[in-house]
This record gives structure tokens, sequence and C-alpha cells, in this order.
């Protein structure tokens, strides 16, 4: 027997060995799974440097954020700085901490703009691409990068992959009213606590929102798999207001929209109450009114659907909807009125949890603790203003630009005289108007067949300054111009600011009625004066610098009806005139109609 099972497993031996085994065949992965690994390593290699790291002054670990230009200016969460104070630090995938400086924050979308100091001066730092983030759907792969947990203390960045699982989503406030995300993207992507303020990225590499929040576990804080990210193009519409160091504020319509029917019983928006000091009210808005579009032809069709659209606007903004009543539409172009109290309009507070925030009044003098030699001098408190340093930066930019493209005029400081014809819709004829400066006052007279004189320092009356009757105070925005032009920031002793960004909309010179009002738009960065107790708002084409506009509010605190409508001064067709550039057509509006326009064959200034 053992013989048996002896020479049975010598031959099952010299069988094995006989057997020849052929490979296996390579097996073949599709072309484009290739190709698109290929482009996801692409993308987190380029990307990665501009990943931020920011941290407490310390050096401790607080949550992410991402560099947009190669100045150092990088977006996080209002969440993340506002228990830094204004001076966090920075680290960079390369290892290095550096010296930053909270610029301009919005409370209310939880959104930040801080400024990273270069350690070797004028040394570029690495930064990304913004892409349109109204292309992004649901469906498409996303990346998150950050510092989750702060695992990173070498500041590397951790990255996840994952998809958009939802776009224009609208999660409520959390803390009196702040952090509203509004018409924000959900992604599946992976974030967790410390990815606050970091990138999302599309598979090109390019910015499409900066993660906030997730929907944790009441206990624990674990990632459900459901977080969101604000879009960049509504932070494209603040960009403007947090280069400048303002702590923006969200915008309402000044009315309560809900659901409704029409009169075909299908689901409608309707204006259920109106706020008689709105806009809105003072444009022809009426309670009942059907709310069709707003923004820019964005279609109301749910709660849903106008809190994203109202929410991803700054206050102040003037834009364009549409209502229906009595089977007729008509299209409005609307100021929109402020989001926050005033008692919680501050600068950033120095100290506090995280989540959810509370802002703390800081006292303006002397500058908070923190920060170093390189940036100290660059934060300057001012209530109603995040950073002051920067809004003063800013609007010194915009004037040196006016300056270079239209000329200097701080060389005729005492009159303005214009002369050329006006038309207006009963009548034209020859125009003169002259501006003079006066040691007891200036003098503004005015002709337009009947001459009318204003002295704005001495005539009170608020009729009298809003003369000629319905241009809403034109003399007096003819003063204006000319201090602005003349004096600038030393003709306005109450204010000299920036104003952010917003559009501006010139009417067609012709006199006709455009199919669309968002057609009109023009990109302007805003300088906000106040002289006296008249505001001006005043309109530079981010294209070219021109001086475009200006809004002068006789009365704009007041609450009387129109008398808060402001005059409004186009300025077109600019030539040169000794020198410097000057507009030869100045139309006049006031409450949605045209005043007059001025034709302006000749500028004597002396």
């Amino acid at each position: 027997m053992t013989r048996l099972l002896s020479a049975l497993l010598t031959a099952l031996a010299g069988a094995v060995v006989s057997v020849s085994v052929a490979p296996a065949a390579p097996v073949e992965v599709d072309r484009s799974v290739l190709d698109a690994q290929k482009q996801r390593i692409a993308a987190i290699k380029k990307v990665h440097p501009a990943v931020v790291a920011v941290c407490m002054p310390d050096g401790g670990g607080c949550g992410s954020g991402v560099l947009i230009d190669p100045e150092g200016y990088a977006l996080t969460n209002f969440h993340v700085v506002q228990p830094t104070g204004p001076f966090p630090t920075a680290g960079l995938a390369d290892g290095v901490l550096y010296q930053a400086v909270v610029c301009g924050i919005d409370k209310v979308g939880d959104v930040a703009l801080i400024k990273l100091v270069p350690k070797e001066k004028g040394k570029p730092f690495p930064f990304v691409q913004l892409a349109d983030s109204d292309k992004v759907k649901a469906g498409d792969w996303s990346l998150a990068m950050g510092n989750p947990f702060s695992l990173a203390m070498d500041f590397t960045p951790t990255v996840t992959y994952g998809i958009v699982s939802g776009v224009n989503r609208y999660q409520p406030p959390e803390g009196k009213g702040l952090l509203e995300y509004t018409d924000c993207i959900q992604i599946e992507t992976s974030i967790n606590p410390g990815n606050s303020g970091g990138p999302l990225f599309n598979m090109n590499g390019e910015l499409i929102g900066i993660n906030g929040r997730g929907s944790f576990e009441k206990r624990g804080r674990v990632n459900s798999g459901v977080g969101y990210a604000i879009s960049i193009n509504q932070i494209k519409n603040f960009m403007g207001h947090l280069r400048a160091g303002i702590d923006s504020d969200h915008a309402t319509l000044g009315a309560s929209v809900g659901s409704g029917s029409d009169e075909g019983q299908l689901p409608a928006m309707v204006v259920k109450q109106i706020l008689e000091e709105s806009d809105a009210a003072r444009r022809g808005i009426e309670n009942g009114d059907q709310l069709l579009d707003f923004g820019f032809g964005r279609p109301m069709t749910s709660v849903n659907a106008y809190k994203n659209a109202l929410g991803i606007y700054p206050k102040e903004w003037r834009v364009p909807l549409t209502v229906r009543r009595n089977n007729t539409t008509q299209e409005y172009l609307v100021r929109l009125m402020g989001n926050q109290e005033k008692e919680r309009e501050q600068p950033p507070g120095a100290g506090g949890p995280p989540m959810p925030p509370q802002p703390a009044p800081r006292p303006a003098a002397p500058a908070p603790k923190g920060g170093d030699a390189t940036t100290a001098g660059m934060y300057v408190a001012k209530p109603g203003y995040s950073n002051w340093y920067f809004n003063a930066l800013e609007r010194d930019k915009v004037l040196a630009a006016f300056k270079k493209q239209a000329g200097d005029f701080s060389a005729v400081p005492n009159s303005l005289l214009i002369e050329g014809a006006f038309k207006m819709p009963d009548r034209e004829g020859p125009m003169r108007a002259e501006v003079v400066e006066a040691k007891d006052g200036a003098k503004i007279a005015l002709k337009l067949n009947i001459e009318t004189t204003l002295e704005p320092l001495k005539q009170s009356d608020l009729t009298q300054q809003k003369m000629p009757l319905g241009s809403g105070g034109l003399m007096m925005a003819l003063y204006h111009y000319h201090r602005f032009l003349a004096l600038g920031e030393k003709g306005f002793e109450g204010l000299f600011a920036h104003g952010g960004n917003e559009p501006f909309y010139p009417y067609p010179v012709d006199g006709s009625v455009p199919k669309s009002l968002a057609a009109l738009r023009v990109d302007c960065a805003v300088l906000l004066t106040k002289h006296g107790s008249v505001d001006g708002k005043w309109y530079f084409s981010l294209k070219d610098h021109t001086l475009l506009g200006l809004e002068c509010y006789v009365a704009k605190d007041s609450k009387d009806g129109l008398e808060a409508d402001p005059c409004e001064l186009y300025f077109s067709s600019y030539k040169d005139f000794d020198g410097r550039k000057l507009p030869t057509r100045i139309e006049v509006r006031s409450s949605d109609k045209r005043y007059a326009v001025l034709e302006t064959a000749k500028w004597t200034l002396k």
C-alpha cells in the first residue's frame, strides 16, 4: 500500500511539472479612464501650490483657503478668520508660513478675502483661475482641497474627489442671520472640519466654489456625504467690496415674495407685502404683482429660486426684474436694500468659536495685536469697514486710473462753465451752467431757457436744493461734479471711499426703450462721496476707467416717497478740451424718467 501511494505521488508530481501555464493576457484599460486619470492628476498638480492653510496667529490650525492672484490675495470663509482677528497666518504647500491680513469680509455669505505678504518683495504667488460656476451641473466631477482636522502640519493639502450632487441649493442662516448659503453647490466630494474656506475645483483645475458647510451628524461631526460650497459667481459679485476692505452686506428687495396662483391656477411667485420706503415701491411694484424673473433673467418658480437669486447680490446694486399685472408684463430696474441690522455692522471680531460665529465689536483704536512689521501698517479700523487700509488703497487706484484717462483737473479749482444746448420732452434751446467756488461759499447758475441759481451751503430748503424741479437736483449734481474734478478727496469732508463694484446701465443715446435692461449692463468701480448732507455715487468703467455716471442724493435717507430718488447724470461722447477729456453729452434722469439731455459744446475751467 505504501509503495502504491508513493508511486501515485511520483506520477502526480511529474504531471504537474510537465504542465505549462500560459501567461495571463494583459487587461486593457479603457483609454477614456486613463485620460480622465491623467487629467485629474494634472489638475491637482497645477492647483496644489495655491491651496492655503489659514491659521491662528500662533500657527495653530484653523481652516483653509486658496490664492486667486499673484499679489497674494486669497479667499476663505468668514467663520475661519473671525477667531484669528485681522492678522491670521497662512501656510502654503511649500511648507512656508506667511504673515497675512484680513482685507474684506462678507458675514452673511460667509466669505473673507485675506492677503499674504511675500517673503521676497515683488515675488509672485501661485494662484488659480476662476471658473463660471453657472456652468456647473449635477453629476460633474469635482476636487476639494484643504486642511481637514489640521492633518497636514507641513501645510500639504488633502485632496478628495467626488461628484457635484446638486446646484442652486439654499441653506438658511446660522447665527443671527449670518452664514446664509444661497445658490450654493452641493457636493458628494468629502469635506470635514478644517476644509472650511478651501477651494472646490472642476476637472480643469478652475475654482468653482469655496467649501464652507457640511451636513454633519449632530454628535461627532462626522461627514455624511453632503457638503456645500459658495459659488464663485456669487463671490465675484462681492469681489470689489472684498478688495476694498468693506464689511459687505447682502441685498433684500424690500418686499415679501411668496407662492401664489395666477389666473390659470399655476404656481406663481407673488409680491405679498412691500415696504413703502423701498425702491421697489418707488418704481411702481405693487402687492399682488407676479414676479416672473429676477436679476438678469433668472426665472422665479419657487421661494427657493427667489432666495437663491436675491442672495447673490450686494446691497444697493440695481438689478432688473420683470413682473406681470393684469396680463401685462413690465421690466423694472430696482435698487436693492441692505440685509443686516445696523447693530451687526462692525469690524471682524477678535474671538469666539468658528461655528456659529458671533461677531463682537472691536475698538477703533489702538490696532489689535498680532502680525509683524510687514503687516502692522496694513490694518486700519473704521466703522463699516473690515479694513480701511485696503479701501484707501483701492480708492486711490480708481482715482489714478481716472486721472490717467481723463487728465488732471487739480489746477482749476475755482470755477466751471459749461455752454451748449439742452433738449427736453417739451422744449429745447441754449444751455449755460456755471459753478463758482468762493470764500463765502459756492454758487451755481443754470440756464435752460429760465435762469436758476443755487447757493448749496446757504439754502437748506429741500425743494430749492432739488432744482430744477423734476431733475432730482441737477444743479447740486453739477456742483458736486465740479468738486470731484477739481478738489478730489478734499472736496468731500463727509466721505470719500471705494464702494465696491456694481453694474451701471447707460441708456441708449437715441432715447429708445431697450429690449432688455440687462443688455445695458456695464460693470463699474464705485466711489462714494459726501459733502454737507448730500451723498454721491460715482461709476467708473472697469474696462477703460471712464467716468460713466453720477447719482447725487439730495435726500438719500428720506422716507418721503420720491425724495429719496437721486439726480442721475450719464456721461458719454467724450472729447478733448484743452488737454482734458470731458463729455459732450450728459443725460439727466430722475425717478425712471429722462429730464433732459445736455449737449456740451464748450467747457471752461479756471
